[in-house]
């Protein structure tokens, strides 16, 4: 039986959900790109904040903190070769380094309160070159600048009453920012996955593929399951039932996404994430992400990464999209502070 449309009410609430995930170190972005000066507000004053807020998890990651390691394979086909010289798009096996989690700063989060989640990976080759990607549920992001993504999180702000953000700052942030309506659509009709396996996830910002002579080409990336997708039915009684079906899942056999990239043409916008490109766009299968191992994230081996996505191996390049530099100087203050904080002791499950 399918679910009825969501109410007003209800996808607004779907928006503060997501938002609240996907904003939680927009302050911090903001910062970093000096729209806000040392002299206003700091890293360490916007990380207050937000534990402030969300409250004090000591040693987790201050967005998406609730997650595990998985690892394997990346088996590229060869198809991108010719958009790319980098050593991973060659036909061959490179070994992988990754974490699947839910959006927000709680580490202890029913998994079914949260709609984003994320794939981030390390990707290693034989010589050496790297490349690190986080990805997320979500297609595109709500707003396009630094100075937006401020905004939201301001928006989103809890009510100290509530626990929720206000419905009618949120209704205001929206109004402002037209260019959220893609995102807006995408947070009403999308359905959350039963599971981990079976979900999408987007790299949201664009990047530049460059060739052997020197010629580059703007693409997104998704890595799209092979196993069929389910959608989550109401609420699950088990707070932490992805990973508890993740493990299930590789007791079966490894779990397969393909890596699929998405070409630009001209006029596509490379530098706004809040922007979808027409879905006739030119899409390539590079090859199959293959994982067959997890472990809980205080004993894996991704623990101690940051998935800095600005880590990348000659052949891909950023774009200019200001989001993704500020993502990397983000990246770097939440790892600075959970390394200081020292390694979490709960494990997934166990709830205070």
């Amino acid at each position: 039986m399918s679910r009825p449309p969501l109410s007003p009410s209800q996808t607004l609430g779907r928006l503060a959900l997501i938002g609240l995930g996907l904003a939680a170190l927009a302050g911090t972005f903001a910062y970093a790109g000096g729209w806000i000066g040392p002299d206003r507000l700091t890293p360490q004053r916007i990380i207050d904040t937000f534990e402030a807020n969300a409250g004090s998890y000591p040693g987790y990651r201050k967005n998406h903190a609730k997650g595990l390691c998985v690892s394997g394979q990346f088996l590229s086909n060869g198809a991108a070769a010719g958009l790319s010289r980098a050593e991973v798009f060659a036909a061959g096996e490179v070994p992988v380094i990754g974490r699947l989690a839910i959006g927000g700063s709680n580490p202890y989060a029913p998994d079914a309160s949260v709609p984003v989640r994320s794939l981030a990976l390390q990707l290693r080759t034989a010589s050496g070159q790297e490349w690190r990607t986080g990805m997320n549920t979500p297609p595109v992001l709500p707003v396009s600048t630094i100075e937006g993504f401020f905004e939201q999180v301001l928006a989103s702000k809890p009510d100290p009453a509530t626990g929720k953000p206000d419905p009618a700052r949120l209704q205001a942030f929206f109004a402002a920012h037209p260019e959220s309506a893609a995102f807006r659509q995408w947070a009403k009709d999308n359905k959350p996955s039963n599971s981990f396996a079976n979900a999408t996830y987007n790299s949201i910002n664009a990047f530049r593929l460059v060739d052997g002579d020197g010629k580059g080409r703007y693409v997104r990336w998704a890595m799209e399951p092979e196993t069929p997708y389910q959608p989550l039915a109401g609420e699950a009684d088990d707070k932490d039932f992805l990973a508890h079906d993740l493990f299930q899942r590789l007791q079966r056999g490894p779990l397969r996404w393909h890596l699929v990239l998405t070409l630009a043409e001209a006029g596509d916008p490379s530098d706004d994430p809040s922007s979808p490109w027409p879905a006739s766009r030119q899409r390539i299968d590079a090859g199959t992400l293959v994982l067959d191992q997890a472990q809980p994230e205080d004993q894996g081996a991704c623990r101690d990464l940051n998935f800095d996505p600005l880590i990348l191996p000659d052949g891909i390049e950023p774009s200019a999209d200001p989001i993704l530099a500020a993502r990397s100087a983000a990246y770097a203050v939440s790892f600075n502070r959970r390394t200081r904080e020292g390694v979490p002791s709960a494990p997934i499950g166990a709830h205070p």
